[in-house]
């Protein structure tokens, strides 16, 4: 086996699977030795050695027999919000501490062993869980209740959130490919910082069924790896109905993302918002992003002005409706049903029932100071008086956001520009300033909003050699297309292929 395996992405690792040249066996020790010697990133959260193997093992069955699935026998990792029967999830939170889930969640179960009374999955190997944000609450990282996960291009910055774990474990060559969930960027925010490939695919491509609640109108999943060609692969297998798990699937067939992969982007229409590059964008994201533009135009696209007049309502339209679904669905997280009960909760002074007396204390030391704040927040503007004044109009904003988006896809096929408006911070430095990270997400949150596909691309290098990624936004079920546009770029430039120094 080649000692260089890790540097190898999906494609690569699932051809010399299927030639032989390596077993799934060999693969996941190979990626399970590199897990333990670079633990100190605090990638992941829960692993298994004897269950992978075991994956593993039924993988080179199946791989025997002639099976010739794109991803059997591939190693890969699932983002902590993700339950699975085999492996502890608890969603980056001391809420669920141990919990084990009695099933996998519908992408987990797709991407491996496949769904129950169902066809058989893509047969990837399951390496661990990957530590997140509680809850998937945060755009740092630094939001996990166990450990902070640090960014390998330089320990001492954040890998950005809530998929920071997932993000570092593809450029730390921990695993080739993972899956991340994207609420309000918290894909394509921590693939920028980590110089990787992520996509957001339309809301509701991909099942929501097993994936811990934040905002049930915003979460989706979405595959992270190191190149738009491995990320088609994966969002290949994961996207697909499952209305009669989750009400909000669509009714789509499975689709082969991978089928438009080399199309040309000649003549290919790039909408370029003036909002995108406004006052507090820095200057080396910008000259990053407009490199990257610079060789689209190369390419033959040809880039044209928009406007999205309604970017910076983003912010406090999210963090109105966000929380207040986040309010609602963290309500079931009271010590009675599973996840963690504080065990001393009676105080005989107390006015309140013993009953509410440890839904109180439960919450208290179950739920972090992010989630206690987004659960305040949301419970503020659901209640009496404010329900209109703010839930209502938040939701009125967001409909104006999305009709933005339309209307410049009448003169567009692709909008493009950058993720976020600066390079991985410091850990700590925004410190008890929880503004300073929602305003980060300046320009993820619109598509969120709108349920529009989006995507990181690595288009180079700014402050510190620190990465860079463009966004990429499509219209509704554009998903190949972006794919498109994202692996021409990549075959043009090699940023997806470097990586940090220290991890070959």
């Amino acid at each position: 086996m080649s000692d260089a395996l890790h540097d190898l992405g999906v494609a690569r690792i699932a051809a010399k699977l299927r030639a032989r040249e390596v077993s799934a066996v060999e693969a996941a020790q190979h990626f399970l030795l590199r897990m333990k010697a670079h633990d100190a990133l605090g990638a992941f959260l829960a692993t298994d050695e004897d269950v992978t193997l075991e994956q593993a093992r039924a993988a080179d069955r199946r791989i025997a027999a002639g099976d010739t699935a794109a991803l059997l026998g591939v190693p890969i990792a699932h983002k902590d919000i993700f339950v699975t029967k085999d492996f502890a999830s608890t969603a980056g939170s001391k809420m669920l501490a141990g919990y084990r889930s009695p099933f996998d969640a519908t992408v987990v179960a797709r991407l491996g062993p496949g769904v129950p009374g169902g066809a058989p999955g893509a047969g990837a190997v399951t390496l661990g869980k990957l530590n997140c944000d509680e809850f998937a609450m945060g755009s740092s990282n630094e939001n996990s209740a166990f450990a902070p996960v640090r960014n390998p291009w330089d320990a001492s910055r954040i890998p950005g959130g809530s998929s920071g774990g997932s993000a570092v474990a593809v450029a730390a060559r921990l695993a080739p490919a993972v899956t991340g969930t994207d609420t309000g960027g918290s894909i394509r925010q921590p693939a920028s910082f980590c110089g990787i490939t992520g996509i957001k695919p339309t809301y509701g491509r991909a099942s929501r069924y097993g994936m811990i609640a934040f905002a049930s109108s915003l979460d989706q999943a979405g595959p992270m790896a190191r190149s738009a060609e491995d990320c088609a692969l994966l969002l290949s297998a994961m996207c697909g109905p499952d209305a009669d798990r989750d009400s909000t699937s669509l009714d789509m067939p499975a689709e082969d993302f991978s089928r438009s992969l080399n199309d040309l982007v000649e003549g290919l229409r790039i909408g370029i918002p003036k909002e995108f590059f406004g006052e507090g964008l820095s200057a080396d994201v910008r000259a990053a992003v407009d490199g990257a533009l610079k060789q689209y135009e190369k390419l033959g696209a040809k880039l044209v002005p928009i406007s999205l007049p309604r970017t910076e309502l983003s912010i406090p339209v999210y963090y109105i409706i966000a929380p207040a679904e986040a309010s609602s669905n963290l309500s079931r997280f009271d010590g009675v049903k599973f996840g963690h009960r504080a065990k001393d909760f009676i105080d005989p002074a107390s006015k309140l029932s013993a009953l509410e007396q440890m839904y109180r204390r439960t919450r208290a030391e179950g739920f972090g100071d992010e989630v206690q704040r987004r659960i305040m927040i949301g419970t503020y503007v659901l209640s009496h008086g404010y329900y209109d004044a703010y839930y209502l109009q938040a939701q009125k904003i967001r409909r104006m956001i999305a009709d933005d988006f339309q209307q410049a896809f009448k003169v567009c096929d692709v909008i493009a520009g950058p993720v976020a408006p600066t390079v991985a911070w410091k850990m700590g430095e925004h410190g008890n300033d929880p503004l300073a990270d929602y305003l980060a997400d300046i320009f993820t949150l619109p598509a969120s909003l709108a349920g529009l596909p989006g995507m990181s691309v690595p288009a180079g290098f700014g402050e510190g050699g620190m990465p860079v990624g463009l966004q990429l936004i499509g219209n509704y079920f554009q998903e190949s297309r972006l794919l498109n546009a994202a692996h021409r770029l990549q075959q043009a430039t090699d940023f997806h292929l470097r990586a940090p120094e220290g991890v070959l």
